[in-house]
């Protein structure tokens, strides 16, 4: 999976992207990160895993929309590719006490947040991508509001402004939802 993302990364034309695609393989844990702690992809490669499928149903969302979402295959793979990128070098291993199968306590490994750059999510991942591409705005958009309604009700408004100005970050929320949801990755 990871030479498929990485293929995808190098098939997009955009000044920058070979600094990024190195940022990635050479100074973050992209590739071995949890996606979440416990809500999907809590497991070791579940980041990459949850970004591959997040694209695979963009890809299908995008093409069978009830309305014309004109944008170019290199956006679709920046938005859903790196959507989470905020996420690498964020989760750290620690230990618990936990009973097992014979009701005994043992310490039991598992993903605790370690947030360096407090920056927020879709913000974060719209600047750290930034810093290496540029980015359109409907792909700012579309990433910065990809975690949509879950958001505090009170962007409820903006969203909804972001979202008829950019259906491709409705359609982004609805791909990143149904692979949480449908996949658990």
């Amino acid at each position: 999976m990871k030479e498929e993302f990485l293929a995808l990364l190098k098939s997009i034309d955009r000044e920058g992207m070979d600094n990024l695609i190195d940022f990635i393989e050479n100074k973050t844990d992209f590739f071995k990160a949890p996606a979440s702690t416990r809500f999907h992809g809590n497991y070791e490669g579940g980041l990459l895993e949850h970004s591959m499928k997040v694209y695979e149903i963009l890809k299908e969302k995008v093409k069978s929309c009830c309305i014309d979402v004109p944008v170019s295959e290199d956006t679709i793979k920046i938005v859903a590719l790196l959507h989470d990128i905020c996420k690498v070098n964020f989760y750290k291993v620690d230990y618990r006490n936990a009973k097992n199968e014979r009701g005994e306590w043992e310490k039991v490994p598992y993903y605790t947040v370690d947030d360096t750059i407090p920056y927020g999510h879709g913000e974060k991942s719209v600047m750290m991508i930034s810093e290496y591409i540029k980015l359109t705005s409907e792909e700012k958009y579309s990433i910065r509001w990809h975690m949509g309604y879950t958001e505090p009700k009170e962007l409820y408004t903006t969203i909804g402004l972001a979202y008829r100005k950019y259906p491709l970050a409705l359609l982004m929320f609805e791909a990143d939802l149904e692979a949480t949801a449908f996949f658990n990755i």
